[in-house]
This record gives C-alpha cells, structure tokens and sequence, in this order.
C-alpha cells in the first residue's frame, strides 16, 4: 500500500495535466492519472470540446489509454487519480475498468459552482421513462431478446 505522500504525487500530476489542458485549450479543467504498481501507465485530460466528443472526459482518455496499455478491458490492480469527483458517465466507465481505487480532489459541487452540474444526469436516474428530460422508449424487446439468448449461449464467450 502506497504512503500519502506518493498519492499526493500522483494526484499532483492529474491537477498539473489539468492546469496544462487550460491553458492548451483543449477543454474543460480536468485531469486524471492511472497508476499500477507505482508507475503512470495513463494519463487523460478533458478534450470534449477541440475533439467535439462528449465523453472525452478525462478519466475516460486516461481509462482508453491504459486499457491499450496494459492490452485488457479491465484496470486490475490499478488506481485513478482524478481532478474532480467522476461525472455519472466516468463513474460507470470507472466501474466496468474495474480499478483498486479512486482517489479526487474537487467535488461534484465544486464543479457545479463553475458551471459542471451533473446533477440533473443524476436525477434523471431516479424518474421513470415517460417524465425523463430525453425522451426514451423501449421498442422490439423481443426481437433484441434474440442477441441475449445466442451470447448466453456461446460457449467461448470472454465474460467481462
């Protein structure tokens, strides 16, 4: 287990590559590090706005490049160092990496009082379909169930 200081180090990192990312201009003020056995093996910064691609949030960058990195789609025995509090979208992603850790500096209020409100992504979670801001409705279920039941029943599958 790494002392606080080394955390520190790494989190001083994340917070240097999104200083860099604001003054390059490539998106907002967010930066994360991924760390396995002690060494940088990922780093990502926000390009949603000069890649106009939605979910090039930090963490995500970072979790695509140490995914080629290590040649996995799972971050086993790895830790992430991350400039703010994941959004619902790298929560997710960070979840199915399936890292050690999460480690953060700001807070999702902290990114709410300079304009990164994910709360309404968070109460969208808690209504039904039909009151969702996007509308969203399920059609052709069964015709889809056909997929589920053929990968269900594939025997070389690769679980994740």
């Amino acid at each position: 287990m790494m002392d606080a200081t080394v955390h520190d180090q790494f989190m001083r990192e994340a917070i240097s590559l999104s200083r860099k990312n604001i003054l390059e201009g490539k998106g907002g003020p967010f930066g994360a590090v991924i760390v396995k056995d002690g060494t940088v093996i990922a780093r990502g910064t926000n390009l949603v706005t000069s890649t106009n691609d939605p979910t090039a949030h930090a963490e995500i960058v970072a979790i695509r490049e140490a995914c080629r990195t290590l040649r996995s789609f799972q971050l086993e025995g790895c830790d992430i160092y991350t400039t703010c509090e994941p959004c619902p979208m790298c929560l997710g992603a960070i979840y199915w990496a399936r890292p050690r850790a999460i480690y953060f500096s700001n807070t999702r209020d902290d990114a709410a009082k300079i304009g990164f409100d994910d709360r309404s992504i968070y109460d969208e979670f808690t209504r039904s379909h039909g009151d969702r801001k996007i509308p969203i409705q399920q059609i052709l279920r069964e015709e889809a169930q056909v997929a589920f039941r053929e990968w269900q029943e594939k025997n070389d599958k690769v679980p994740y």
